[in-house]
């Protein structure tokens, strides 16, 4: 199966082939960090299946991880050990997220109480697509090749 994605702006592209490790959900406080989010959502990678279009910029976010992004647009993108022969891209940078479920959580004790109250919360639709005033920057899912 091939997997592709990339950031918003279309800059950073990337496709992984199949077979895929894990997909895992992240709870520690460097991935909260590193997403302005409660957690972060990866696939993992044989780093020799994933094919960038453009590489991502990186930062080492610690001695021992690094963590890819989109120097334009900031998306992040990928979380590797140093050295380590695997690579996990981001969840939700895939194209079509819906193809993957975590089957793992890392580091649940860090995550926030209220994580696990999301879904008794109310409920309301954001959708501006509606708006004729409304303009989408980001690029589409796929790209023409």
């Amino acid at each position: 199966m091939l997997f592709e994605g990339g950031c918003q702006c279309g800059r950073t592209r990337y496709r992984a082939r199949g077979p895929r490790d894990r997909a895992s959900i992240c709870y520690c406080r460097m991935c909260q960090k590193a997403s302005g989010g409660p957690f972060m959502a990866f696939l993992r990678f044989p780093a020799d299946q994933v094919e960038w279009l453009t590489a991502p910029s990186v930062f080492a976010s610690s001695n021992r991880a690094e963590r890819g992004f989109c120097a334009v647009c900031g998306t992040p993108l990928t979380y590797r050990h140093i050295g380590a022969p695997y690579i996990s891209v981001t969840l939700h940078s895939l194209d079509d997220p819906t193809t993957v479920r975590p089957d793992m959580v890392f580091s649940p004790g860090a995550a926030p109480d209220w994580c696990f109250a999301l879904a008794d919360l109310p409920k309301q639709q954001m959708d501006f697509a509606a708006d004729p005033d409304f303009r989408n920057y980001q690029r589409p899912a796929t790209r023409e090749r």
